[in-house]
């Protein structure tokens, strides 16, 4: 039973970023892959990438937050949880899949200083798509560099039981 874990780089980041180090470091068998170019391209590699696995806990980070989110509305039955890092979920790119009830369980983290993703346009989204939905807005910026490194990274990595 164990899980796949799947860390999904922000926008303008890459596998070499300050989270990809992170969880390199820490969980050697998590797929930590570099994304480019438009939402589009870089959902086809996902969706390559993670092909024939299941049993899936994603990890995005902003852009990242918007890919995994996407990933887990059009295959819900192989993600067991998603964890969003100030996900971009408030892009029109997500409006296709807002408010599709998804039941496994969301922890999404925000920082109330976001100039990037405002938490609250992010929050209603995810009030709307999301059941089971831990929602932690916490006095960090964007890139949630302070509360990053504190999170309990082995109990969110752990899948639920089914």
């Amino acid at each position: 039973m164990t899980p796949t874990r799947v860390f999904i780089h922000g926008l303008e980041s890459t596998s070499q970023g300050t989270k990809g180090i992170y969880f390199r470091e820490r969980y050697p068998e998590m797929i930590i892959e570099d994304y480019i170019g438009s939402l589009e391209a870089r959902m086809e590699k996902l969706e390559a990438v993670l092909a024939g696995k299941d049993k899936l806990i994603l990890v995005g980070s902003s852009f990242g937050g918007l890919m995994a989110a996407i990933y887990a509305c059009r295959h819900q039955a192989k993600v067991r949880r998603l964890i969003l890092l100030a996900p971009a979920i408030n892009l029109e790119e997500f409006e296709p899949y807002a408010g599709q009830a998804l039941t496994m369980p969301v922890h999404l983290y925000h920082g109330r200083q976001d100039d990037v993703v405002p938490p609250g346009e992010a929050r209603a989204v995810a009030e709307r798509t999301f059941l089971d939905l831990n929602y932690c807005l916490v006095e960090d910026d964007h890139s949630l560099h302070d509360t990053f490194p504190e999170m309990p990274w082995e109990e969110l990595l752990t899948p639920p039981v089914k």
